[in-house]
């Protein structure tokens, strides 16, 4: 009973939120029921993760009901589980799952909700400030780049990839208004950094170069923000090493991390495991964004996942056709920020990754910015097109008055009807 009255009071919250989000944004009222619809998509992809889980086991499982052998088992109260990585979402759970016994579905509802206002966030940032939108096969590329199904199912259940997502949407909409949201953002990268601390240090860099680049923030805004990032990537750069038990971020010791874990991913007992060690780079970095494709598929999200994959690949060739400096001048903070995260994450994940399954959910946290990345190339080309035209037109329209002006004014031969007339 307490599991069906958790689930309807957050569905109620986040049904009425989503009015109050567009009406605060100032945002067109018709992208409300896009949200109510978007909302009712993402749910689906609960029960599916839900189903997909109890049929084929994973870390969500033990996440919920504290089976991970990772935790020592004589773990009581609630403190003992603070930490990072794992035991964060062990302490996270304690409450939900240990005190109230709520079922392993309320939680995958739970955390699916916060997938979805993750998607929310970056829904209405897009919604107001893109310039354009853009067509395809007769289809709008916004919303339609919302309701990507990997995009949903990895943000549907209990575990890591629910609360990354969430919270790096969150920071993002955070420092695209830092100076009224700037303690929603430190909030927002506590929990990225809690249940992942590399993506929270790749995040608050990307931030801080993001303030730099930025043209249309203050200076005395851009030197205090930048301290502050700094700051903070230096401080959060310790416990990160000590995170992935390495002494340094030099070239050789990533790289013999990167094949330590690209190793342990290629073992037989990992399902869908690849042999990227005699891959070049640029292979690594397609088999990262655009791989699994539908010969790899070897289960129904994989399968899925050649669909989007096909897409990602199609706009990447828009980055090489419009990619102009004074787009990424004129691009949003947030998205500044998450397209600056998204390269040195991809190359990272793409030298460690053998594993198309990891893969798919690693770039989960992060691949929708490339896809706004490549969104926002083609609308603001698509702009400047227009402006282009409508100055076209200005110029014709004025040359044609001054026609019919000089028509007014002037004989047949050239003379003056008048001795006064227009200069023009």
């Amino acid at each position: 009973m307490l599991d069906v009255i958790v689930i309807f009071i957050a569905l109620i919250f986040v049904f009425k939120s989503n009015e109050s989000a567009v009406k605060k944004q100032g945002i067109p009222s018709k992208y409300i029921k896009t949200l109510h619809f978007l909302l009712g998509y993402h749910l689906l992809f609960v029960v599916f993760f839900t189903a997909y889980i109890h049929f084929s086991g994973g870390d969500s499982y033990g996440y919920w009901h504290y089976l991970m052998e990772q935790v020592p088992i004589h773990y009581e109260t609630w403190n003992e589980f603070f930490g990072t990585s794992t035991t964060f979402i062990l302490w996270l759970n304690y409450i939900p799952s240990r005190l109230l016994g709520l079922g392993y579905f309320t939680g995958n509802f739970l955390y699916g909700i916060l997938g979805f206002i993750g998607l929310r966030y970056l829904f209405i940032l897009t919604a107001k400030l893109w310039p354009s939108n853009y067509t395809i096969f007769q289809v709008k590329l916004f919303p339609l780049i919302f309701f990507l199904p990997n995009l949903h199912f990895w943000s549907a259940g209990v575990g890591k990839d629910a609360i990354c997502f969430w919270g790096i949407a969150w920071f993002l909409y955070a420092i695209q208004n830092y100076k009224s949201r700037w303690l929603q953002g430190v909030l927002a990268l506590f929990f990225v950094y809690m249940a992942r601390p590399h993506m929270g240090f790749a995040f608050v860099t990307a931030g801080a170069l993001a303030v730099i680049l930025g043209s249309d923030i203050q200076r005395s805004y851009k030197i205090f923000l930048v301290v502050l990032g700094m700051s903070a990537s230096v401080y959060l750069s310790s416990s990160t090493l000590s995170f992935l038990k390495i002494d340094d971020f030099s070239l050789d010791t990533l790289e013999a991390f990167a094949a330590k874990k690209a190793g342990f991913l290629n073992e037989d007992r990992v399902g869908s495991a690849i042999d990227i060690s005699s891959y070049s780079l640029p292979y690594k970095l397609f088999t990262y964004m655009y791989r699994p494709l539908f010969f790899d598929a070897h289960n129904i999200m994989s399968f899925l996942s050649g669909f989007e994959n096909i897409l990602y690949l199609w706009l990447s060739f828009f980055t090489i056709r419009y990619w102009k400096i004074e787009a990424f001048r004129d691009m949003p903070v947030f998205l500044k920020t998450g397209i600056i995260a998204f390269i040195p994450i991809a190359i990272a994940f793409s030298n460690s990754l053998s594993n198309l399954g990891i893969i798919m959910r690693m770039k989960n946290m992060t691949m929708i910015y490339f896809v706004l990345f490549c969104f926002f190339l083609i609308a603001y080309d698509k702009k400047i097109r227009y402006l282009r035209y409508v100055d076209k037109q200005k110029f014709y329209l004025r040359r044609e008055k001054i026609i019919i002006s000089k028509k007014k004014y002037f004989n047949t031969n050239g003379d003056p009807k008048s001795k006064y007339y227009p200069l023009s």
